[in-house]
């Protein structure tokens, strides 16, 4: 199941749009930002139908 996600880069601060996949459950993977292309870290966390997503500069 996939849904949109938006969050504020940790570095730039832009606000960004991201499809998420709750399907897999917790997750924690690393992406690049689509404006200022630096690593974001990505922690999903899935339970009962409600998730959270919470994102981190690389080396917080």
């Amino acid at each position: 199941m996939l849904e949109a996600a938006i969050y504020d880069c940790p570095y730039c601060g832009e606000e960004v749009e991201t499809t998420v996949d709750l399907s897999a459950g917790d997750q924690s993977y690393i992406e690049d930002c689509q404006v200022c292309c630096k690593p974001i870290r990505f922690e999903l966390q899935v339970h009962d139908g409600e998730w959270m997503l919470d994102v981190y500069g690389e080396n917080d």
